[in-house]
């Protein structure tokens, strides 16, 4: 599971300036023009309590928070979710950002809070146009060694000059950072990024940087030099001339709707925990049209009215005990999309997570799914569907039941947008089918699955199960 707009993720490609236009003279005028900007939440009073802050920090400030990260994204490119990664412990750990810190902190009123999210984006793209001076003054020579008439003697200058430069980012990201709270993370990033800028494969670059480091780096302690030196050193002596290949042909990519599927059958499924309990509940909100009006509803009015018509019509569907398919999936997906007519389905291969993952087509894969989403019925077992007990399986409790029906939405990815929030509409139609409402979704949202995970899917369901938990336990304190 990878959160959406995690800075953590990004990639060269993603963030390097080179590939990503940008005028800092217009930036105030972008940010205000965002639908966030018209909808910044007003900030919560310092004596209210830490209760009530943590619960306004989940609830309202950090979904707009989100929402300002995807319309920034819409507008620049993914590169600029940097902005908010935070020294220290804020929305994402270790970053080296010092105009942002966290909603609690940072959200206060509209203008202030505006002011500091330009800062925040121009100091991002400042550090990235840095690091990319960085690197372009160290080049690494994919034909050092096939140079003719050249001596052992150049080749060692030419690790002497990598190790320089390793040493240089190493310090610098841990000045920038502070050396605070998970800095080393953004460093191995940032020695990534250095590797991937002069053509070693990502994988490679991967590898090449956790042996330098070697888990020898640690939060709230910035590195010494003669560790810095040691780093520095295991990193330039690992990399070979033959690392650097320059541009690939990127690799074929697998059918990750096979792979989701190859996974699917072998899952372990949770039961769910004594808190989160069994049987139907009634929440004290509405969890999930409060996430649409705190996250989507900032970005766009046409979006969240869309969503929110889309839940009134699948709890309907759930309240007469509907079968979920595509059909009924398309249904809803015509509001989410606003589309005139319910939208078909893909005829296409599919991608997405910035097309690493591919999700194939064939002429029965509508049907393969909808036999999939059968199994999210009561009664269910792990494998063959309902009704099928012929391994002896029990049949699957409704976290688990939910939670794949959302991965099998994701991964058959039926439409050609807007799959993400198909699957969260499949999750909360199959608990609402079965009487059961949440009033938080703030774990379901805003992330991201990896179709050929095994421990994805445990992990959806245990959120699903800490939701329906407090959800039980909210419920339980308004009725007392």
């Amino acid at each position: 599971m990878i959160p959406n707009l995690a800075p953590a993720t990004l990639s060269w490609d993603d963030v390097d300036p080179a590939r990503h236009p940008f005028d800092p003279a217009s930036v105030e005028q972008v940010v205000r023009a965002l639908g966030p900007a018209l909808r910044v939440p007003a900030g919560c009073d310092a004596s209210s309590g830490n209760t009530v802050r943590q619960d306004w920090s989940r609830k309202v400030a950090r979904p707009w928070a989100d929402a300002m990260s995807h319309a920034l994204a819409g507008h620049y490119g993914d590169w600029v979710v940097g902005w908010r990664w935070a020294i220290g412990e804020g929305d994402f750990d270790g970053g080296p950002i010092a105009n942002w810190c966290c909603p609690p902190h940072s959200v206060t009123t509209p203008e202030e809070t505006l002011g500091r999210v330009v800062a925040a984006v121009c100091e991002w793209r400042e550090w990235l146009e840095e690091l990319a001076e960085r690197f372009e003054a160290y080049p690494l020579d994919p034909d050092l060694e096939s140079k003719p008439g050249l001596d052992p003697d150049s080749v060692e200058e030419q690790r002497i000059l990598w190790e320089l430069a390793a040493r240089g980012l190493i310090l610098r990201v841990a000045d920038r950072s502070g050396g605070e709270s998970g800095w080393y993370g953004h460093c191995h990033q940032v020695l990534g990024w250095f590797l991937a800028r002069w053509g070693v494969a990502a994988g490679t670059a991967e590898e090449l940087v956790q042996q330098a480091i070697g888990g020898r780096f640690h939060s709230w302690s910035s590195p010494d030099t003669a560790l810095v030196g040691e780093v520095a050193e295991r990193l330039a002596q690992s990399l070979r001339p033959a690392h650097l290949a320059g541009e690939r042909a990127a690799p074929a990519l697998p059918d990750h709707l096979e792979r989701w599927l190859a996974v699917r059958a072998d899952v372990d499924w949770p039961t769910p925990s004594a808190e989160a309990g069994h049987g139907p509940v009634t929440p004290v909100r509405d969890g999930a049209a409060a996430d649409v009006r705190a996250f989507d509803r900032p970005i766009g009015v046409a979006r969240a009215d869309g969503l929110l018509a889309a839940l009134d019509l699948l709890r309907a569907d759930a309240a007469r005990g509907a079968a979920l398919d595509f059909e009924l999936l398309r249904g809803w997906q015509r509001h989410v999309l606003n589309a005139p007519e319910p939208p078909p389905f893909r005829t296409l291969p599919a991608f997405a997570k910035r097309g690493l993952e591919r999700y194939g087509i064939g002429p029965d894969t509508r049907a393969r799914l909808d036999a999939c989403l059968a199994e999210s019925a009561a009664g269910s077992r792990a494998e063959g569907g309902a009704g099928n007990d012929a391994d002896g399986a029990a049949p699957l409790p409704l976290i688990a039941r939910a939670a794949r029906a959302y991965l099998d939405v994701c991964f058959f990815h039926p439409f050609d947008d807007g799959n993400a929030r198909a699957a969260f509409l499949a999750l909360v139609f199959v608990l609402a089918r079965e009487g059961v409402g949440l009033d938080g979704v703030s774990l379901l949202r805003r992330v991201t699955f990896q179709a050929d995970s095994p421990q994805d899917p445990l992990i959806l369901a245990r959120h699903i199960d800490v939701h329906l938990a407090e959800t039980r336990r909210n419920a339980a304190a308004a009725a007392s």
